[in-house]
């Protein structure tokens, strides 16, 4: 065998089974992801708004103060007729001459319409609740949401890193799988070289340099269904990255973790899963609301406290025209036609219907990591028995080629083990990768965040 025929083959088999490298540039494409996701950054706003909600809820047990003013013009209207003049101006003349003094003034008839005219009325309001339940309700309500756009915002982040480890191992193995057929193809190639010489020189045959050309027009075809295999791998990846869609890759080697692997297939702990925390804080906010349709017969006591000024043209008086009012105001349902008996009714089929989703979705997680487990050891027995195949392939071509170059195997041989230890290289490429995305599909049930 030719030197660089060996150094191709070395070169090939260091490909597939070499120590792999740390997983840095997966995990800053992931951290680059939650960084640029729309979604994410959408799911923040949702968080910032519910938080605003809560502060809304809790705003309401303290006292708010308001301020306002009515001015009115009028002109007509009913009137009041009082003849208080008719009535004392005599009397009043009549005392004012036995006192030889004018202390007793004459008055004039009274005469005021119902509508005030030119008249304002400004006044601070203060006002605060002093027994009301919703209050307390709402509050724990709102609290309640803010943990559930939480669980939601943690739900999509753990399915976009899954989304990026798997989108990227595709990434791997479609370059990895390019490397081992240009690898091929250089050696077929120098194949269908020394066929041709043959051929010239007269020794060698017509067939073998069709078949040698067949044979790299078939490793031509893999390449380009590769290369395309790689190009959508990285238009998907950019597309989770939120990057324009032709931005270069990072290539990286990675390894399965055999240690986390064996952790995980023994794990069964799903109470950190955000789906079952967030169906359970739906329940919760149910139940408060239940609550608070079984207390309607609380009654609502508010208070309030006006300090104003009232007169007419403007006119201000501390004597006159201020004023101070404070009331009480007692609010009790007695009859509504039933509606209070229909709510209660309605959060409680609510929560019924909430029990059984709760129940459905723990089913389905369940059936869910059973599958992801089934799949990871499936993989992980794949994936050695690929390493075990590449191994003796490589041997077994290395036989085959130097026999070929001797005389002792012929063309037909030398192809057939040059294919074994290709779709060998390429299967173990493949196994290698489908094992690490049945890891991060574990991963992900079980809520695992290793990048």
């Amino acid at each position: 065998m030719k030197i660089n025929t060996w150094i191709l083959l070395f070169l090939l088999s260091f490909l597939v089974s070499k120590p792999l490298l740390a997983q840095g540039i997966l995990k800053e494409y992931i951290e680059l992801g939650i960084e640029n996701n729309l979604v994410l950054q959408e799911k923040d706003i949702s968080i910032e708004k519910s938080i605003l909600a809560l502060q809304d809820a809790k705003s309401y047990f303290l006292p708010a103060v308001d301020f306002g003013m009515t001015y009115n013009l009028a002109k007509g209207g009913r009137k009041i007729n009082f003849p208080v003049g008719d009535l004392l101006n005599e009397a009043y003349s009549t005392l004012n001459e036995l006192t030889q003094s004018s202390q007793f003034p004459q008055l004039d008839n009274v005469n005021v319409n119902f509508l005030p005219n030119n008249f304002y009325d400004a006044r601070f309001r203060v006002s605060m609740p002093i027994i009301n339940p919703n209050l307390s309700y709402q509050k724990d309500i709102r609290e309640k949401q803010v943990q559930v756009t939480e669980y939601d915002l943690a739900i999509y982040k753990a399915t976009l890193i899954q989304d990026i480890k798997l989108a990227y191992y595709d990434y791997c193995t479609a370059h990895t799988a390019i490397e081992v057929i240009a690898s091929s193809k250089e050696l077929v190639e120098h194949n269908l070289r020394d066929n041709e010489s043959l051929l010239q020189n007269g020794t060698g045959l017509h067939a073998s340099v069709l078949r040698a050309e067949s044979e790299v027009e078939n490793i031509n075809a893999l390449m380009i269904e590769a290369e395309n295999r790689e190009k959508n791998a990285i238009y998907y990846l950019n597309f989770l990255l939120n990057r324009p869609l032709d931005s270069p890759l990072v290539f990286e080697e990675q390894a399965p973790d055999w240690d986390l692997i064996s952790t995980l297939t023994q794990d069964e702990n799903l109470s950190g899963r955000p789906e079952l925390l967030q169906i359970s804080t739906y329940q919760a906010i149910q139940e408060t609301q239940l609550k608070a349709s079984q207390n309607f017969w609380i009654p609502r006591l508010n208070t309030f406290a006006d300090l104003g000024s009232q007169a007419f043209n403007f006119e201000f008086s501390s004597q006159n025209s201020a004023y101070v009012f404070f009331g009480i105001n007692l609010s009790m349902p007695v009859f509504q036609g039933g509606r209070n008996r229909n709510q209660i009714q309605r959060s409680q089929l609510e929560l019924q219907t909430i029990s059984i989703q709760e129940n459905l979705l723990e089913n389905k997680l369940n059936l869910d990591l059973k599958l992801a487990k089934n799949q990871l050891k499936t993989s992980e027995a794949s994936y050695r028995s690929a390493e075990k195949k590449t191994e003796s392939s490589s041997a077994y071509l290395r036989l085959v080629d130097r026999g070929f170059k001797e005389g002792a195997n012929s063309l037909i041989e030398f192809i057939d083990a040059r294919n074994q230890y290709t779709q060998a290289a390429l299967q173990k490429t493949i196994n290698a990768y489908a094992l690490l995305k049945a890891q991060a599909t574990l991963e992900r049930q079980l809520l695992t965040d290793t990048y």
